[in-house]
């Protein structure tokens, strides 16, 4: 147990239908007159963005959008997204859509007055405590996938074109000021994508609670997470228009983002790369990877997994629980392999060393090397 530790919990956070109609309110009481709207480029011209804009338009508000955020977003992307604010003048930030769009609002809202580069932010130390944070933009966020969490997150994952490796940016304000949580917005979301998102607020959830660091209140948080995955992942993927679970996977999502500040480990270590190396969906990769990787951690962790199975009422221990994760990815169309996903195998060693590099290794419950990342990949094909 440390001497001391470090705990932040989320913001002001609105759950439930037709919840987007406080956006308005919301950027009045945040100080936002000129809100430039950031989504996903697969949501331009879509229903769900022309109703966020029609919701500003009835309120008072002119709304710019803004469009080209990638999957897996890049600096160009960001650079991008930076020049519409300043040609704009905009003064805040509504960012909507999956994980990538609101990882970049972010980014913009906290890049927006920095004089350094976005990678001296670095979660890494202390390195957060070198940008200006006055005038960093505020935040809304409205998240149209129940799986990164990233509405309640406090960093931004940014690819960094050069070495092809994605980058946590963190910084406490950019915390979003306001959430809106609206099921309305998840019906259409594909099934797949149902699937890769849901099984990413799993591996928040799991990891978070697996990774050996102290944090009472984040691994009750995790615990109660992977009930709710549990409970409506599948339903979700069943039934676009199930109310009640659609909120339940939203709530999941944001447990498992707060849940992650006690630490990820390995299945987010390994699934970095290939998003960067591959564009491959990231919570997609999760759960490929999943029980590849519990199988390795098993001798440090099967105790904690058998205190699940007893909350989670699933039967055999350990290998009742692997039982129930291959089941589930079964039943959620899940790759059952990397190569199954499309992944090459002649950038092992690569995608090991970058692993080793992403801070999300350091809170794996047994001690990644280059040796033991590079079995695990291969265990992985």
């Amino acid at each position: 147990m440390p001497n001391y530790s470090n705990w932040s919990y989320p913001t002001s956070i609105t759950l439930g239908q037709g919840s987007l109609r406080e956006l308005p309110q919301a950027c009045h009481e945040a100080g936002i007159d000129k809100p430039l709207v950031v989504t996903d480029r697969g949501l331009e011209g879509h229903h769900i963005i022309n109703t966020c804009l029609g919701v500003l338009k009835k309120g008072g508000f002119a709304p710019e959008l803004f469009c080209k955020v990638d999957p897996n977003p890049t600096q160009v992307n960001l650079e991008e997204g930076l020049s519409a604010l300043k040609s704009l003048d905009s003064d805040g930030i509504v960012a909507i859509g999956g994980g990538s769009a609101l990882d970049l609002g972010k980014l913009i809202a906290f890049m927006a007055v920095q004089t350094l580069p976005v990678w001296e932010f670095e979660d890494f130390g202390d390195l957060w405590k070198k940008a200006d944070a006055e005038g960093i933009l505020p935040i809304i966020a409205i998240p149209t996938t129940a799986g990164t969490g990233s509405e309640v997150g406090r960093a931004g994952v940014l690819t960094d074109p050069i070495s092809k490796t994605k980058k946590v940016i963190f910084h406490p304000k950019m915390l979003p000021v306001k959430v809106i949580a609206d099921p309305d917005l998840t019906y259409s979301l594909p099934p797949p994508l149902v699937a890769g998102t849901g099984m990413d607020a799993f591996a928040h959830c799991l990891e978070a609670y697996c990774t050996p660091s102290y944090h009472p209140m984040s691994q009750g948080i995790a615990l109660e997470g992977l009930r709710l995955v549990k409970e409506n992942l599948t339903k979700a993927y069943e039934d676009q228009e199930n109310q009640e679970v659609r909120e339940n996977m939203l709530s999941a999502a944001m447990m498992g983002a707060v849940a992650f500040q006690k630490g990820l480990g390995a299945i987010h270590s390994l699934s970095h790369p290939i998003g960067s190396l591959y564009d491959k969906h990231h919570g997609t990769t999760n759960a490929v990877v999943m029980p590849f990787v519990l199988e390795f951690n098993r001798p440090a962790i099967e105790s904690r997994i058998i205190s699940l199975t007893n909350y989670l009422e699933i039967s055999g221990g350990f290998d009742g629980f692997m039982d129930y994760l291959h089941d589930l990815r079964s039943s959620l169309n899940i790759p059952p392999n990397l190569t199954a996903f499309g992944v090459p195998t002649h950038n092992l060693r690569l995608m090991a060393e970058m692993a080793l590099k992403d801070p999300t290794a350091g809170g794996n419950p047994i001690a990644l090397n280059l040796e033991n990342v590079m079995e695990l990949y291969e265990s992985c094909f």
